[in-house]
């Protein structure tokens, strides 16, 4: 049994707690290591690390501080095929998706590589006569991420750790710890590269320890991801005590099918953006609102499709759907199914009984899909986080966009069509943040924001595109004026001192 460590000032560090959560294989169940959960006082010696290693890692030209990420890229590239199985193996995904997973960590450090051109300021000269103004974007200081067990790769080493780094803050970085193998993995990589002691940092801790994050004035700054009810507080706590905060929420994303939608295509999107990844992310599609006229065709097209779907570990690469992440997560999946059952929804496929030959004890759920599911229905309406699937009927589009804008939640909002009107009256007028025409998982590049509006996002600037520039940097501005020979013997000055 491996007893991990936590990361600070380069090192791995051996944790004095005596409380662990356990790492498992969740396609076999079996146990991987143990993460230690850090005391109080080693959360803020390692706060206190990086706060020592801000001056002059911040001091460091920008171009200097880019060439590390450069060189993690670099290293991202040759240890692909070790990260993309070390996520499938302690996370589940199957091994497409950890790839992809990892693919994505490293297009965010690709979008960190670019700081140099996006932290570049604005001037004016003549901003009033004889006044020039400049304005620059400078580092906060020390930054707190909280990530999420469900991207091990892409949120914490994509989403967070290489923006603030390039911008030149620390990080302190709690993982997740079901899921931290692969983001100390990333240490040793970051290290490799040449990033000095103390900017980068990853532990994982309690709740209460967490909190410390959120309250301690060397933190400037928190960026999150997990549920809803976790996020709100974290971002109220956190704006409380004087910091920048971005939480990026829960999810119930929904898809409208229009009659005119090419049923086999979009059935295909559907399958693999409900089932990919096990259902385990936020940009899931786990509700499609079918018009009812296709709607008996579109159910049987889904059910066909998914019940093709491939059931086995993640680093077999045959697998298509892998578990769920742990056994307590599938048996809340299991009573979220049960639920729907009760409240009348129709079950069109069940998962709960799906084996895999030669795993008995992995965590596996086959797809489920629900049909005639109504509003005011858990299963349609709450986030589940699993392979579970619900279709909700609709006379036509104005009733399917009404219902879908009734969600209190906005990451992702898809429509299926071929009719460039109503594509055009959906972007325009849909409450999702990130919007896919005919386009399941509507994820822009990292070059674009992670948009999620409502519920789904509480904070002014989002993770990735630009803002994630504005997020990690705060505005200066310098106004300057220069006397002639004439003025340096004056002393006469305006109230505005001549700025009007």
């Amino acid at each position: 049994m491996e007893k991990l460590k936590y990361f600070t000032n380069n090192k791995f560090c051996e944790s004095q707690t005596d409380t662990f959560y356990k790492v498992f294989d969740p396609s076999t169940g079996e146990q991987l290591a143990d993460c230690p959960r850090l005391t109080l006082s080693e959360v803020r010696e390692v706060i206190e690390n990086a706060q020592k290693a801000y001056p002059a890692w911040s001091a460091t030209p920008v171009q200097k501080r880019v060439q590390v990420l450069y060189k993690v890229k670099q290293l991202i590239d040759e240890h692909l095929e070790e990260l993309s199985m070390l996520v499938a193996k302690e996370h589940g995904k199957v091994y497409e998706e950890a790839k992809g997973d990892v693919l994505k960590a490293r297009e965010a450090t690709e979008l960190a590589i670019s700081t140099p051109v996006m932290m570049m300021g604005e001037s004016m000269m003549d901003a009033s006569k004889g006044y020039d103004t400049v304005l620059y974007r400078e580092p906060l200081g020390v930054f707190a991420g909280i990530s999420p067990f469900n991207f091990p790769a892409m949120i914490p080493m994509g989403w967070m750790a290489p923006n603030c780094i390039a911008a030149g803050n620390t990080m302190v970085l709690k993982v997740a710890g079901a899921t931290p193998m692969t983001s100390l993995r990333f240490c040793e990589l970051y290290r490799e590269a040449g990033l000095p002691d103390g900017v980068l940092n990853v532990f994982s801790c309690g709740r209460s320890e967490t909190r410390e994050l959120l309250v301690n004035p060397a933190i400037k700054g928190i960026s999150f991801v997990g549920s809803t009810q976790v996020g709100s507080f974290v971002y109220s706590e956190g704006a409380a005590h004087g910091k920048r905060v971005q939480t990026l929420c829960e999810a119930k994303n929904h898809a409208l099918v229009l009659a005119d939608a090419p049923i086999d295509r979009a059935a295909a999107g559907i399958i693999n953006a409900a089932f990919g990844c096990a259902g385990e992310r936020c940009m899931a599609l786990p509700v499609v609102v079918a018009e009812e006229s296709i709607a008996d065709e579109l159910v049987a097209k889904l059910k066909e499709l998914a019940s093709g779907l491939r059931l086995g570990p993640a680093y077999d690469k045959t697998s298509k759907l892998g578990p769920v992440y742990s056994a307590e997560h599938k048996a809340y999946i299991i009573a979220r199914i049960e639920q729907g059952i009760a409240e009348g929804a129709e079950l069109v496929l069940d998962g709960r009984g799906a084996k895999v030959e030669g795993y008995p004890n992995g965590f596996y759920l086959g797809p489920t899909i629900f049909d005639k599911v109504k509003p005011g229905m858990s299963v349609g309406d709450k986030e589940i986080f699993g392979p579970v699937l619900s279709i909700k009927r609709v006379k036509d589009f104005e009733e399917g966009l009404a219902l879908m804008n009734a969600s209190p939640f906005a990451n992702g909002s898809v429509i299926y069509t071929r009719s460039g009107y109503y594509a055009r009256e959906f972007s325009r007028r849909t409450h999702g943040g990130m919007v896919g025409i005919n386009v399941g998982i509507p994820v822009p590049t990292g070059i674009f924001p992670f948009c999620g509006h409502k519920d789904s996002f509480f904070g002014d600037l989002h993770c990735l595109g630009k803002d994630a520039y504005r997020f990690y940097t705060e505005s200066k501005t310098v106004t300057a004026h220069w006397f002639d020979e004439h003025e340096s013997r004056s002393t006469k000055v305006t109230t505005w001192d001549g700025t009007i």
